[in-house]
């Protein structure tokens, strides 16, 4: 055991000592850094380090109290632990408030390898001449690449521990690292960007700065001419990046505390058929390789698979356990944190699963239509499921990609889109910790002109 973890152990039995019912200790340890550079120099370079240890105590009387520090000195470490306890003090109980109970930690499950040693021994120089080669290949792609926005590359590698009163004492190390692109493509006086990003746990997953480089251009010259089109009904077209993201607007309304209080369009729909057999959405905290795997959630509880929707069912909301108590139900192991928060209901690895069909054939079943590869605002509302969002891509004509268009808002309603989700790719693709592949919306009003 390496004396993080006892550390966290030594602050759960201190304030154990000072009277506290339940503890439980969150601790992390980082290091990162990251490279930006323009027009072939060096734009700025960080190293940072960071670590700090988060403390919830729970009294006999039901009150919480909460601190945080990163002074790791004993003394301070004794006087932290004093000022959680006397927080909990002035707070108001609720008998709802407690750790989870040893039976809801259950036992960790098996993640596969989160720590790349070759990511965490990266030579100091790799940063910078990935971010230049990024640059080098996305202006080699097209002499109209001018200039990019932004062009760089990082890594990280995070440590967490977790000792807890019911039960629980353990860590994990991970590591993750990344590049991303986004140039600026400039004809006739108007300008287009567009970007392209990889994130792995792995170097040895991770795509090469030649290929985020050219991608990110080609994305960005293929918008050159843009225009926008008039208002009309068609078949809409989401790029994996852009699919991710209604993902992760199924899981809003998914959250276990947006259902308990009423403010979601999944409230009562469980069990009930929301979308065609094709669609399963995973929230999976071990999948191998994942950004988002770990071992235990943000307050120890094992992590697991939960399917939200299961050939087109729905089947379960997300929660940790507080919420889980308040809406007597039971953890899905879904609680997220840092060292400076309090849990909250958060995803791990969130995605929907892969179909069958290539891109390129779910494009040419469509006469008319639109492909979307990228978007503005935040999408849809959980509560009322009204979906709108600024949006830029390519317009399908005769199940051809034939001309760029901007300017155009794309519009429908979650539950009218999950019914209408008529096609779904086999490109699934993990750019974060949400993944999706392409896939198709029978009719989603497109708003121009």
């Amino acid at each position: 055991m390496n004396n993080y973890e006892q550390l966290a152990k030594k602050i759960v039995q201190r304030a154990k000592k000072k009277g506290a019912k339940q503890a439980e200790a969150f601790l992390e340890v980082g290091r990162q850094s990251s490279c930006r550079v323009r027009d072939g120099e060096i734009e700025d370079l960080t190293e940072a380090t960071s670590k700090g240890v988060g403390l919830r105590v729970i009294t006999k009387d039901n009150r919480l109290g909460f601190a945080f520090t990163s002074d790791f000195e004993p003394s301070s470490l004794d006087v932290f632990v004093d000022r959680a306890l006397q927080l909990a003090q002035t707070a108001a109980p609720n008998k709802l408030n407690g750790l989870p109970t040893a039976k809801e930690l259950g036992k960790a499950g098996e993640t596969g390898e989160l720590y790349d040693a070759a990511v965490a021994n990266l030579a100091g120089d790799w940063k910078i001449k990935s971010a230049l080669e990024m640059e080098k290949a996305g202006k080699a792609v097209d002499p109209r690449i001018t200039t990019f926005a932004s062009v760089g590359a990082g890594d990280y590698v995070s440590e967490v521990y977790m000792a807890s009163s019911e039960g629980l004492s353990g860590g994990y190390a991970g590591t993750y690292v990344y590049l991303y692109a986004s140039p600026v493509a400039s004809e006739n006086g108007q300008l287009q960007t567009s970007q392209w990003v990889d994130y792995k746990r792995f170097l040895g997953d991770l795509e090469t700065p030649e290929m985020v480089g050219q991608e990110a251009a080609k994305r960005a010259v293929r918008m050159l001419g843009a225009r926008s089109v008039k208002s009309q009904q068609v078949p809409v077209i989401l790029d994996p990046l852009m699919a991710a993201s209604f993902v992760d607007n199924l899981s809003s309304a998914a959250d276990g505390n947006a259902i308990y209080k009423n403010s979601s369009i999944f409230v009562g729909k469980l069990g009930k058929r929301l979308a065609p057999e094709s669609v399963t959405v995973v929230d999976d905290g071990l999948l191998k390789r994942g950004l988002g795997t770990s071992p235990f959630d943000g307050e120890g509880v094992a992590t697991r698979r939960t399917p939200i929707l299961e050939k087109g069912v729905l089947r379960s909301y997300l929660y940790d356990s507080f919420t889980a108590r308040k809406a007597k139900a039971k953890t899905t192991g879904n609680a997220s944190r840092g060292y400076r928060s309090l849990p909250h209901i958060g995803t791990n690895n969130l995605y929907l699963e892969a179909g069958t069909r290539s891109p390129e054939e779910i494009i040419r079943e469509v006469k008319s239509g639109f492909y979307v590869t990228a978007m503005l605002g935040s999408g849809a509302n959980p509560v009322t499921g009204e979906y709108s969002r600024g949006a830029n891509g390519l317009w399908i004509e005769n199940g051809e990609l034939a001309y760029p268009v901007q300017e155009v808002t794309v519009a429908g309603n979650l539950l009218q889109m999950l019914q209408d989700l008529d096609a779904i790719g086999s490109d699934l693709q993990f750019r974060g910790t949400v993944g999706a592949p392409t896939i198709r919306f029978k009719q989603l009003t497109v708003s121009g002109d």
